[in-house]
């Protein structure tokens, strides 16, 4: 039988994810990437218009149908599980996350073996050049070499 905990610091290094992930959506435009060696998904959520619901004491975070994100007991000590359309990402803590900012806004960036999800908060809509601005801020995490994923700088 498996033993599932949340210890202290498991619950302090992912709920404090938990909660920048909420601040990333108060943003009025939001954009979610996923990239790998196929290529990038993109998808904006105006968050005017998808309903955001935190639930601060179940340490979750749901954006209409289209994103979730729970801190879970685990035989580490504890997981955030993400879910974006048929993705679900599971950090563990430290090492699985970076932190950028631009001119265009703030992101979070996660990764999983081969591939990334970003959460980008964006200052305003991006009308003109959404891929390469999004790659852009995706690059300055995680460096990609004949599609494959060769390096990524964790923020902690």
């Amino acid at each position: 039988m498996a033993v599932s905990n949340l210890d202290m610091h498991a619950l302090f290094v992912l709920g404090d994810l938990r909660a920048k992930l909420v601040k990333q959506f108060q943003s009025r435009f939001v954009y979610i990437t996923e990239q790998n060696a196929e290529g990038i998904y993109i998808a904006e959520i105006d968050t005017e218009e998808a309903l955001v619901v935190d639930d601060k004491p179940g340490l979750k975070l749901k954006v209409g149908d289209h994103f979730s994100a729970s801190v879970l007991p685990s035989r580490e000590g504890g997981k955030l599980d993400i879910k974006f359309r048929e993705i679900k990402l599971t950090v563990y803590g430290l090492g699985d996350y970076a932190f950028v900012t631009t001119a265009e806004g703030h992101a979070i960036v996660f990764k999983e073996g081969h591939s990334v999800v970003m959460v980008f908060a964006a200052h305003q809509q991006l009308q003109e050049g959404l891929t390469k601005t999004l790659k852009a801020v995706t690059g300055k995490a995680a460096k990609w070499r004949k599609g494959e994923l060769v390096t990524f700088k964790a923020s902690e």
